[in-house]
């Protein structure tokens, strides 16, 4: 194994379990990136939402790396519908609000991954899972939420797969990790051609 340093910029902890139950010690240090700024100026040049997140990702990784040695992943997940951007609902309402507007439509996660070195990206990875939602009942919606809880408000979709989310969905067509937020098998692959993992 390498003694190369592995950092995670992110504060997501389901991102930093993905890393650590798959054998990869990284620290995680927040990027303290003004997302909403970001999000903000690339919608307003019409940029696509695969892109957003893949500049997002960037961002993330490159501030990390500028003070950072090693190598720094950044990972951003965005979802489409539609091509509109959705973001994290800001309560519990507004996560009623995305469950219905999800209810019985097909929607994209765009979950980019940059690895950057020295203050400069030297990987980069988009896969984009594709979620079918079920036509969603009212009393669904307002059980659901209120069994869920206001760790929904940490989730792009207002669902976290691994638990309640699950019971939305009638098709998935992606990779299980991916819609975690974290493409991590191509992720592994990368750190075995750095040595970081044995090949």
């Amino acid at each position: 194994m390498s003694a190369q340093t592995v950092i995670l910029a992110s504060g997501s902890e389901s991102r930093r379990r993905l890393l650590a139950n798959a054998g990869v010690e990284a620290e995680a240090i927040r990027p303290n990136v003004d997302e909403d700024a970001a999000k903000a100026t690339f919608r307003a040049s019409g940029m696509r939402v695969a892109d957003q997140a893949m500049q997002l990702a960037e961002l993330k990784a490159v501030k990390v790396s500028q003070r950072m040695p090693g190598l720094v992943i950044g990972g951003d997940q965005m979802l489409n519908l539609d091509g509109e951007p959705i973001d994290k609902p800001r309560d519990m309402a507004d996560a009623g609000n995305h469950l219905r507007k999800f209810s019985g439509k097909t929607h994209r996660l765009e979950t980019a991954i940059v690895i950057a070195e020295n203050g400069e990206p030297v990987w980069r990875h988009l896969s984009a899972p594709k979620l079918t939602v079920r036509p969603l009942s009212e009393d669904f919606i307002a059980s659901y939420l209120e069994a869920s809880g206001e760790g929904l408000l940490k989730t792009v979709g207002a669902y976290m797969l691994e638990d309640l989310g699950a019971q939305l969905f009638t098709r998935i067509e992606g990779d299980y990790f991916t819609i975690l937020g974290l493409p991590l098998l191509p992720l592994l692959d990368y750190l075995r051609t750095r040595g970081v993992l044995q090949s």
